[in-house]
């Protein structure tokens, strides 16, 4: 390892905007089996799909419905 690095040609990480945080959520069954579904038709994983569903919501501002929600 060197004791110096040059960092004067280094350019920003052109990802930054995309990093991702693990989180640990609790997601009904039926739910999670349906992503499944779609991901075996699509090739895309269902937790990917899972976060392009609830990134399109939040880009669209879509309210959610409470009625009818169980702990």
């Amino acid at each position: 390892m060197r004791k110096e690095y040059d960092f004067s040609d280094a350019r920003p990480n052109p990802y930054l905007k995309k990093l991702r945080k693990q989180v640990s959520i609790r997601i009904d069954v039926d739910t999670i089996e349906y992503f499944k579904k779609i991901a075996q038709t699509t090739g895309v994983t269902y937790q990917n799909l899972i976060n392009l569903y609830l990134s399109d919501c939040a880009a669209r501002g879509k309210k959610v419905r409470i009625a009818g929600i169980r702990s």
